[in-house]
């Protein structure tokens, strides 16, 4: 069978194809899809399979940190360990497009921070995105679909031709020129910015 591949909007998707991307990753499989920076590459938290195959598909050693994407900061804590000043920068700053570096706690999956501490975690700017974590009932592992002339895809028709054989769904929302998330670091007293991205440096402080 070929991949399925279907046309969303980001801002309204149809509750059908929402539905058939939950099934995918409720059953270890990996789908692309918009997010509010580039195209993602995502896998359920809870899949060894689909974690193991993102890692395939980006060529990169699981010592590499991978984020993953929650709907809201309702249930962070079950993940990350948030410090009141952590919590108060990413209060201002979500949903939107950044990468927070948190200290990880005991749940987070040891495939998807090793020997490291800390994990990644973001919540987009998406409503597509939010939808699917609230569906599936947990995170999304997500990372930027890798290759293409920038360093990562940003036509889903050049997705579709260069994985069709690597992923289970990509989700079709048009070509996406934005810049990465904007990653900081808050596993430590003082907020430090790992990346400057597409969000808006001057929250953090």
């Amino acid at each position: 069978m070929g991949i399925f591949s279907f046309v969303v909007y980001p801002e309204n998707p149809h509750s059908r194809v929402i539905n058939k991307a939950v099934e995918i990753l409720k059953n270890d499989g990996v789908v692309i899809y918009p997010t509010d920076t580039n195209y993602g590459l995502g896998a359920s938290i809870c899949s060894k399979k689909g974690i193991e195959k993102i890692y395939q598909i980006k060529k990169i050693s699981t010592n590499k940190l991978l984020s993953f994407i929650c709907s809201d900061l309702k249930n962070l804590a079950q993940y990350a360990h948030i410090s009141n000043h952590a919590y108060k920068i990413m209060k201002r700053c979500v949903p939107g497009p950044y990468t927070f570096i948190l200290p990880a706690t005991k749940i987070v999956p040891k495939l998807l921070h090793q020997k490291r501490r800390t994990v990644g975690i973001r919540i987009p700017d998406s409503p597509l995105c939010r939808e699917i974590v609230n569906l599936l009932g947990e995170p999304v592992v997500s990372t930027s679909v890798p290759d293409g002339a920038d360093g990562f895809f940003t036509d889903p028709q050049e997705i579709i031709n260069n994985m069709e054989n690597d992923v289970d769904m990509v989700l079709d929302a048009g070509v996406i020129n934005s810049d990465p998330s904007t990653i900081v670091d808050l596993s430590q007293d003082t907020p430090q910015i790992i990346r400057k991205g597409a969000g808006d440096t001057s929250l953090i402080y």
